[in-house]
């Protein structure tokens, strides 16, 4: 068998693979398409149901599509989910939401949390992935401490978040550890969206801005 033959058959079973562990997948995966290349990340609404329909909900309606890694700080985490290339600020269309950071998972190397302020439940849309092991970010029911809300992990492109994690940073504006060159999610897509079942919304929510749909 020729070489382009072997290559074009080991291709075709790895497409294979990853088609079918998307289909017999428990648990609901974004893929977000970044300009270093492909991040998958498995969610994990057992444990983070309030969380992960608000990212879902988020990923479906287009939020994070041409928003930038805007602070990044090798070994300890990226993050996006709020501003465009120029730091025009994209505000979630949907209210912040409860924190879940009592749900017994880690900010541990690959784990995805929600960003907030001070306020526990002040979650809207923006994110970081964990470059390290960050446990002190993680909540503490014992001493009623909250923490940042983990609710999903990195199942593939931790090499892609190494990447990220490593370019150079600088300061912009009132912001720091922004990357020099701009670093974009060109989009964000659930994977397996059969396996994700939304839960009811108390009131509609308002989009804050148009959002042109990907033909």
């Amino acid at each position: 068998m020729s070489r382009l033959r072997i290559l074009f058959a080991t291709t075709i079973a790895v497409i294979a693979c990853q088609v079918m562990a998307i289909e017999t997948a428990v648990n609901p995966q974004v893929k977000l398409s970044t300009e270093k290349g492909d991040i998958i990340i498995e969610l994990l609404p057992k444990q983070a149901p309030i969380t992960v329909d608000n990212f879902i909900k988020l990923v479906n309606q287009y939020h994070y599509d041409g928003l930038i890694f805007h602070r990044v700080i090798k070994d300890f985490m990226i993050q996006s989910g709020g501003f465009t290339f120029d730091f025009t600020p994209r505000e979630s269309p949907r209210k912040s939401i409860e924190h879940e950071s009592f749900n017994g998972l880690q900010n541990s190397r690959g784990a995805i949390a929600m960003a907030r302020t001070s306020a526990p439940n002040s979650a809207t849309a923006q994110f970081f992935i964990n470059h390290r092991d960050n446990y002190s970010l993680d909540g503490s029911i014992d001493d009623d401490k909250p923490g940042y809300t983990v609710f999903g992990r990195v199942i593939s492109g931790m090499t892609v978040v190494d990447s990220i994690a490593m370019v150079k940073t600088t300061r912009l504006y009132r912001f720091a550890d922004v990357p020099v060159k701009p670093i974009r999610i060109l989009t964000a897509r659930l994977l397996n969206p059969d396996v994700w079942t939304p839960l009811e919304e108390s009131e509609e929510q308002s989009q804050s801005f148009e959002r042109p749909i990907p033909q």
